[in-house]
């Protein structure tokens, strides 16, 4: 290669086959990040032909990992945790725990060292929101209380392995035994680095939302699109860079608290929409450089290894991930979902690879182990979350724990014996209580018609019924949720849930109930709406927030007829 132009020759380079490999990956419906790893393997160093500068390109990773934090943080949601807290908390937490524990199992049984097993098994035990994203937009379900679950659990586990990357560098020196710290030094080095990320985390919580929203409205005001564009990604590296040269934190902690301060912004959809190609871009810079730290020659030398590896991310951690939503008392479905999103890895493993290799705790062998791991469970998910479906019936047809599962004793699952007659007979059944079901509810509150809301989250149902509103948990999609809200004597079933993946099994098994019920269905697109019209023969409303207001005119016109 040039080596008089490394930056210009890597950067070509990389973005001009991983836009080839990206296409191609994309044609055969695999994830394009697949492509985006694999041209990292082309032009790395451990295959022959052109190597590009890995030293550049571990510097235009770093980049790419501030923007991919930052985007993390300009969507970061509370609310959206909050409203899921219940699953996603302490699912989250059991599942990294009981999947590092077989990741560390897993290395001490090949003879690795304490320090490298340990941040082997962190690493396998983080699932990659930009795949799960990507894949519950495809399937139509990201707004569904399912995909809102398993974008829950994902954000709990990228703060998790935020923190993990806070404390790995002072921990560094101890675990590999480079550093003689009794327990006191460690404690007080520990101590040191908590206290600069807490002085950190409070300036950006205090002064950092006030200062960069107000910016960011100066900015706008000059009416300058690039200058608007310039501030927002200037924020972003600004402040990941002054976190570590002031306060000693990791890049990727600092550009997460800076998408989080401009998410304050009534600015921040268009920040997060015009910096959107940067982002890309540098993230594909970022994949592409975890490529380049693979050596294909693992999967010819430790196959079983690398089978092992897989074992893990697409088997254990899932069956870890639906055995503790069932166990939650969620329904089957949702456990199916959340395990589908959990079967495999990504941005932050390679995050937390590379510093581990950086801080010289993991080998070589560690890296090029999840990297495969890595691209062989991206590639596979497509599929995973295809067989969710098949894989529900075929349990509940031949399982009679799944049956049991589906039919076990919950208070939540059956209205109360109190409830109101006019409740029970010639109501509507709601199903879903998202914004579109929230408009629906009020209005039919307003208009004092009796509903009963069938929703999967129990957080939800437990509200609404400390506000009197009759609701039954549990997937829709199974008779006996629709027997327990009554719909053999309601006059309507109205499906305002944004998950279609059950939509015909609601209608199907609400026709058997009720032959003369009346089917009214949300949908996301012209030609899926067009299909469950003729396929339900029912009323089938498209978009949102017109879609809740012509949804809501349509249910009261019927109601009073």
């Amino acid at each position: 290669m040039d080596h008089e132009l490394p930056l210009i020759t890597t950067i070509a380079a990389g973005l001009g086959l991983a836009l080839v490999l990206g296409f191609l990956a994309a044609r055969l419906r695999l994830p394009a990040l697949v492509g985006y790893l694999l041209a990292g393997i082309v032009i790395g160093p451990f295959t022959p032909g052109f190597v590009a500068d890995t030293k550049m390109a571990s510097e235009l990773a770093e980049i790419g990992v501030m923007l991919l934090m930052f985007g993390v943080g300009l969507h970061f949601s509370l609310g959206d945790l909050l409203a899921v807290k219940r699953v996603a908390v302490p699912g989250a937490v059991v599942q990294i725990a009981a999947a590092t524990a077989m990741g560390f199992a897993l290395a001490a049984w090949w003879g690795w060292a304490m320090a490298p097993a340990l941040v082997f098994g962190l690493a396998l035990s983080c699932a990659s929101t930009v795949v799960l994203l990507r894949a519950l937009e495809n399937l139509g379900i990201l707004e569904s209380f399912n995909g809102r679950i398993a974008v829950g659990w994902l954000v709990v586990e990228d703060l998790a392995m935020v923190i993990v990357l806070v404390l790995l560098p002072p921990l560094a020196p101890v675990l590999t035994g480079t550093s003689s710290m009794n327990l006191g030094e460690l404690a007080r080095s520990m101590g040191t680095t908590l206290v600069q990320v807490g002085l950190f985390v409070a300036l950006m919580l205090v002064v950092g939302r006030r200062l960069f929203p107000w910016l960011l409205w100066q900015v706008q005001r000059v009416g300058s699109r690039e200058l608007f564009t310039l501030c927002v990604v200037a924020a972003a590296v600004g402040i990941a860079y002054g976190a570590t040269k002031l306060f000693g934190v990791s890049f990727a902690l600092g550009a997460f608290f800076a998408g989080m301060v401009l998410r304050e912004s009534q600015f921040s959809h268009r920040a997060a929409e015009e910096t959107l190609p940067l982002r890309d871009a540098f993230a594909v810079l970022f994949f592409v450089s975890v490529g380049m730290l693979f050596d294909p020659r693992v999967l010819v030398d430790q196959p079983l290894r690398v089978l092992a590896v897989l074992g893990i991310i697409v088997l254990g951690k899932s069956v870890a991930a639906a055995v503790l939503v069932l166990l939650l008392r969620y329904p089957l479905h949702a456990a199916l979902t959340v395990s589908a999103s959990l079967a495999q890895i990504g941005e932050f493993s390679f995050i937390l690879i590379a510093l581990g290799a950086s801080l010289g705790v993991v080998t070589p062998e560690a890296q090029s182990l999840v990297v495969a791991g890595a691209l062989i469970s991206i590639a596979l998910n497509p599929l995973v979350f295809r067989g969710i479906e098949p894989l529900q019936r075929l349990l509940l047809q031949r399982s009679q724990i799944a049956r049991d599962l589906a039919a076990r004793d919950d208070p939540l699952a059956e209205l109360p014996m109190t409830t109101d007659p006019k409740y029970l007979s010639r109501q509507v059944v709601l199903v879903g209580y998202g914004r579109v079901g929230r408009k629906l509810a009020a209005a039919l509150l307003a208009n004092h018609v009796p509903f009963v809301v069938a929703e999967q989250n129990r957080a939800i149902v437990e509200e609404l019924r400390a506000q009197g509103i009759p609701a039954v948990s549990g997937d829709a999609a199974l008779p006996e949720v629709l027997v327990q809200a009554h719909v053999a004597r309601a006059r309507m079933l109205v499906i305002a849930t944004s998950d279609t993946l059950g939509v015909r099994q609601m209608a199907t098994h609400a026709r058997l109930l009720n032959p003369t019920i009346e089917v009214v269905v949300r949908s996301h697109n012209e030609e899926e709406a067009s299909r469950l019209a003729q396929e339900l023969a029912s009323r089938v409303f498209v978009g949102e927030h017109e879609l809740a207001q012509a949804m809501t005119r349509h249910v009261l016109e019927r109601c009073r007829a």
